[in-house]
């Protein structure tokens, strides 16, 4: 009983712990999330006959290529459609306020309009003290530059924190491993090789679906003409690590574009079978083929545990939400499984189990002295 009280005081620690230094522990997690994601791709280096040392730095030359290209050819075309929404965002929203509000009042008697009128009256009311709120934000200058200069700190620390984690990865696990109690041993390599089969399972196949997810959609979508389909084919792929937010939010946007770019119904048409079909790749291909059935996390729980983890502990909160969601599931499913051979489920099926196996016990030993 003292070591479960023991267990929890960490557990609370811990958390404690992540809530206070949420800022700080941030390239520390990271670092700790891309090292467990790269450790297989450096081990893999590693049988081809390399020392680890080589081994992280080619792993490294591999990512720094493929971000390189992402820079050279994906990121230009993005912000270039960037730019052009922000061009015509001013045209958008006359649209909305002339053609797309008075339809929506005469379908369900919403008055956009008039919504739109009261911001408008309250950015003009407000105006005339715009050169005192320009003097409040320069006098936060000196802060806000400060805190961009340690986020910007931070961020540049990921890559020098998952090199070194990386560089002695096996090393820590086994130093980790020699710390656990002997008695519990065994159950614990059982239970952490289980969380590793779906924490591998679910991160890199999520990240993989994420990015099929995003070409299925920048592709679809630019092939049928409409504006900024690249631009929405990466957001709807950064969002689907949510189930299902990626397709919400990218359909609605691609749908609003849609209706302003070309206004007829093929255009909507089109937008929805985009959609449709990445839906039904993920459903059918991606989803068995990269992460499969052993995962089982329910897209209600990975929903709860992102919006959890970001409610308690902001970003650090998000990046640890679905891998700590994977753990609990493992524990889950030993506590359930230890539930249901338990007495306190079926205590006389575990009286006749125990006393079948006392039988049979007492059979062998009859047997031991009979034989010659």
């Amino acid at each position: 009983m003292r070591h479960s009280w023991w267990g929890v005081l960490l557990l609370v620690a811990i958390a404690g712990m992540i809530y206070l230094l949420d800022a700080v522990l941030m390239p520390f997690v990271a670092g700790m999330i891309l090292a467990y994601l790269a450790d297989p791709l450096a081990n893999r280096f590693e049988r081809w006959g390399m020392k680890r040392p080589l081994a992280v730095t080619s792993v490294f030359l591999v990512l720094f290529l493929i971000l390189l290209v992402s820079l050279l050819i994906v990121v230009p075309l993005i912000v270039q459609q960037v730019k052009q929404l922000g061009e015509a965002l001013p045209s958008i929203l006359a649209w909305v306020e002339t053609v797309l509000a008075p339809k929506l009042r005469d379908w369900t008697g919403y008055d956009l309009q008039t919504e739109i009128a009261n911001v408008r009256a309250t950015l003009l009311q407000n105006w005339q003290d715009a050169g005192g709120y320009l003097a409040q934000a320069l006098g936060q200058v000196g802060r806000s530059s400060m805190a961009l200069v340690s986020w910007v700190t931070y961020v540049a620390l990921i890559p020098v924190v998952t090199f070194y984690l990386l560089l002695d990865w096996d090393r820590l696990i086994d130093n980790i491993a020699n710390l656990i109690p002997r008695q519990w041993v065994e159950d614990t390599h059982r239970l952490v090789a289980r969380c590793d089969e779906v924490l591998s399972a679910f991160l890199r196949g999520q990240l993989l679906v994420m990015l099929c997810l995003g070409i299925i959609y920048a592709l679809g979508l630019s092939l049928m003409g409409l504006n900024f389909g690249l631009l929405i084919g990466f957001i709807s792929g950064l969002a689907s690590i949510v189930p299902f937010l990626g397709f919400i939010v990218g359909m609605s946007i691609a749908l609003i574009v849609a209706l302003f770019q070309m206004g007829t119904f093929w255009a909507i048409l089109g937008v929805i079978v985009v959609f449709s079909i990445g839906q039904v790749i993920e459903s059918v291909v991606l989803q068995p083929k990269l992460l499969g059935d052993k995962i089982g996390l329910h897209p209600v729980a990975v929903i709860f545990a992102v919006l959890t983890g970001g409610e308690l502990f902001g970003f650090i909160g998000v990046l640890l939400a679905l891998p700590a969601a994977a753990v609990i599931m493992v524990l889950l499913r030993e506590a359930y499984d230890r539930y249901m051979s338990s007495s306190l489920y079926d205590a006389k099926a575990v009286s006749e189990s125990g006393a079948s196996e006392k039988r049979k016990l007492n059979q062998d030993l009859y047997d031991d002295r009979e034989s010659p």
